[in-house]
């Protein structure tokens, strides 16, 4: 019977939480009732006797205890039950179930505390936020506050991860154990996918510099490389070469024998790219510190070379060439980032979502000014893959 109890007040409260009274909405007062015949297929079985007893006796018994009112028949039988949202509080109490107000307080205090994190984590909880106060669960929320803390704080520092790291030294730095972080892993990776600029989502946990094992760095073109006592000429290498993080401090000598150095946001673009008087590096969207530290060695022994950025004609793009030069100390040039590219591949173009407008509209006052403008005039973005074919 307990069984039974249970169900029609849980039913009834998903009822008043869905609804657009819980957040203060409606401008009428609602009520909520659950048809028994339709929740419960037995009660309109005559066969089922004792379970129909049953339910009516629970009914009645909630009646008298002033929890729900009955709907009744002409025969007797019951048609529906309403709760009294007068004795919300009774209600909770009884299935012992927390009220969804005071879970959703706890969520918007935490949200709220990082609203003023890095972009990514910033717009994750202020879409929560949104959500939440449209009456929505939140993304990725499955009923453990503790749970969605660690999971808003594993975002927060996961793109603070200044040197290469395992992953199961970040998930005892941060979550104080080696399997927590694997546990969320997909998760986090979804929410970066989603939040961040990333060109590859299967290698984000690596350009955030979180490893399974050592990073590499891919470069070709016009170009010498001493390692220790090796010489490799890229002029003669059809294709790309990459070191590893263990080999960067064994480098002795980088020299672009080309005119230019070009780093390059997407992967597909850096393989199919041919070089003509040019040393590129594929960066991976945000660099991680193996591809800083290279760029880094690379300038100070060609500083006179020019340093340009390849990448998509978005925000992300936008940002990523911005992060490039704060990080590394070189005044990288736009390429084929720019208006004339924008049109000319018009047809190849996207639309632009509510959080590309918003992340564009938050670059105004720079250089890509005019570029910004035609593409919130056209509503348009474009992926740099579109310039390969």
């Amino acid at each position: 019977m307990r069984k039974y109890r249970n169900l029609i007040l849980e039913k009834l409260l998903d009822k008043y939480e869905s609804s657009r009274s819980f957040i203060g909405a409606n401008a009428v007062n609602q009520s909520f009732k659950i048809e028994l015949s339709k929740e419960f297929p037995e009660y309109n079985d005559d066969s089922n006797i004792r379970e129909i007893q049953q339910i009516n006796e629970i009914v009645c018994d909630l009646e008298n205890a002033g929890l729900v009112s009955a709907v009744r028949r002409k025969n007797g039988l019951l048609r529906a039950v309403k709760l009294n949202v007068n004795r919300l509080e009774d209600c909770y109490f009884e299935v012992k179930r927390k009220p969804k107000k005071e879970t959703n307080t706890e969520l918007l205090e935490l949200l709220n505390g990082y609203r003023e994190g890095n972009d990514i984590v910033n717009e994750f909880a202020r879409d929560q936020i949104e959500r939440i106060e449209n009456n929505k669960k939140p993304a990725h929320f499955k009923d453990d506050i503790r749970d969605y803390s660690n999971l808003l704080m594993t975002l927060e520092k996961v793109t603070k991860v200044e040197e290469e790291t395992f992953v199961r030294d970040f998930s005892i730095r941060v979550l104080g154990d080696s399997k927590s972080f694997e546990k969320m892993k997909s998760t986090v990776i979804s929410i970066l996918d989603q939040y961040g600029d990333f060109p590859d989502r299967e290698s984000i946990l690596q350009d955030l510099n979180i490893i399974k094992n050592p990073g590499h760095v891919f470069f070709k073109g016009n170009g010498i490389i001493q390692i220790n006592n090796q010489i490799i000429d890229l002029n003669f290498i059809q294709g790309d070469v990459g070191i590893s993080s263990s080999l960067l401090s064994s480098i002795k000598r980088i020299e672009v024998s080309g005119k230019s150095v070009v780093t390059i946001e997407n992967l597909t673009t850096f393989n199919t790219y041919q070089p003509k008087q040019e040393f590129v590096i594929y960066l991976g969207g945000y660099h991680n510190t193996l591809r800083r530290n290279f760029i880094k060695l690379l300038y100070s022994q060609n500083p006179c070379a020019d340093y340009y950025h390849y990448g998509d004609i978005d925000a992300g793009g936008f940002n990523i060439l911005l992060h490039l030069r704060e990080k590394t100390g070189v005044q990288f040039k736009p390429m084929h980032m720019d208006v004339e590219t924008l049109s000319k591949y018009r047809e190849s173009t996207k639309p632009l979502t509510e959080s590309d407008i918003r992340r564009l509209k938050n670059l105004y006052g720079g250089e890509f000014d005019e570029t910004i403008s035609y593409m919130l005039e056209n509503n348009c973005k474009l992926e740099q893959e579109a310039l390969d074919s």
